[in-house]
């Protein structure tokens, strides 16, 4: 029985490979299918936008509202002229084109159908995008590209779209040993008390008491870290490297670590994403590990200990904006031929932004953990 073959270009496999490849890679993705949510309302560590899914444009400006710090007016004083202004601190995130894409080969080296080699090329490309977006996610994060050498990035990259990559602030950074990059030993390694001096500061922020996404301390004017609200619970994330969660449950002891799973198990959002794959829990805080971590070889004294970068997050640390590569979908697919048909050449585009949230000048809704962190086996 004959075969059909939807020819090279056909309209119904661009559109439907476009589909694919839409849903396939946010499902391979760490970050989007954990830390991930849609619309301002989202409370998670990555806030999507979509308003240049349909609209023109290549910016999005969104915005916070500070708290009102005032002094209230007592009796019958005059209020009168003395009312507070609110204060708006805004951001914004540029989105620009990103492609990729296969050569399946010449005719004599394939020996597949046009069908196949589209179900190849899916494949191949949404674990590819899935892997530019997580690395994305963790450059923007941390606010450096680090030495990872696993990475398609070059660690010359600094940023695309006019969206820089941007080191976290004074007050957005915490050394292991309550040291500085430049004192930092090898034995300065990743421990619960540098998770729980993370939480102390994030409820500190805005004055210690400030609520909703309005919080600040009304001298520095440093918007507070919301955590994530699953429920009735409050949680961070802590996101760590692989041998810094070696260092963590070495440096716990087995039935403290025990405890961490237990309490993790025992959660009552356990069902929600930020728990799928988790270590534990301690202090609230949900505790993730991924080899993505940023990882740098200059700290110490001779600037030559090697050290990683991990993550504390809580709302709104980072936005993703996406816009229709004129599609109305969020990947484009395209199919050609090339050496007078001889090869066929299958690629994929999207148009997108990231970027590291910040507002007054400082960032917002995580905290970077900086520690020793060396490969165990070595």
């Amino acid at each position: 029985m004959g075969q059909t073959v939807i020819g090279v270009n056909d309209p119904k496999a661009v559109k439907k490979f476009s589909a694919f490849l839409a849903l396939d890679t946010p499902k391979k993705s760490y970050w989007t299918t954990r830390f991930m949510g849609k619309g301002e309302t989202a409370s998670m560590p990555v806030q999507q936008l979509d308003e240049l899914e349909s609209d023109a444009g290549d910016e999005v400006g969104f915005d916070l509202t500070m708290q009102m710090t005032m002094q209230p007016i007592e009796g019958d004083e005059v209020l009168e002229n003395k009312e507070e202004d609110l204060k708006f601190y805004s951001d914004d995130v540029n989105i620009d084109q990103l492609r990729g894409g296969v050569n399946s080969g010449g005719r004599m080296t394939r020996k597949r159908t046009v069908h196949k080699l589209r179900k190849i090329a899916r494949k191949r490309q949404s674990e590819w995008w899935a892997r530019v977006f997580d690395e994305l996610f963790f450059m923007y994060g941390s606010g450096a590209r680090g030495i990872n050498a696993d990475f398609v990035y070059p660690t010359t990259y600094t940023g695309f779209a006019g969206n820089a990559i941007t080191a976290p602030d004074s007050e957005h950074i915490l050394y292991a040993g309550n040291k500085a990059k430049a004192t930092i030993t090898v034995t300065d390694t990743f421990d619960l008390p540098i998770v729980d001096k993370a939480v102390a500061r994030a409820e500190m922020m805005g004055g210690g008491g400030g609520g909703g996404s309005a919080g600040t301390d009304g001298n520095t004017q440093t918007p507070q870290i919301q955590p994530i609200k699953i429920g009735n619970e409050l949680h961070y994330v802590c996101l760590m490297n692989p041998w810094q969660a070696y260092d963590l449950r070495t440096s716990t002891g087995t039935g403290g670590w025990l405890d961490i799973q237990k309490a993790a198990a025992a959660a009552v959002g356990k069902k929600s994403p930020i728990f799928t794959g988790a270590l534990g829990m301690h202090n609230a805080v949900v505790l993730q590990k991924h080899k993505g971590v940023i990882r740098f070889s200059d700290y110490g004294s001779g600037s030559n200990i090697l050290a990683a970068r991990a993550l504390f997050l809580g709302e709104q640390h980072m936005v993703c904006a996406f816009g229709s590569p004129g599609t109305g979908l969020r990947f484009g697919w395209n199919e050609e031929t090339r050496d007078n048909g001889n090869q066929l050449i299958i690629t994929s585009h999207t148009i997108v932004g990231v970027k590291k949230v910040t507002f007054n000048g400082k960032d917002y809704g995580g905290i970077a953990l900086d520690t020793a962190a060396k490969d165990p086996t070595a």
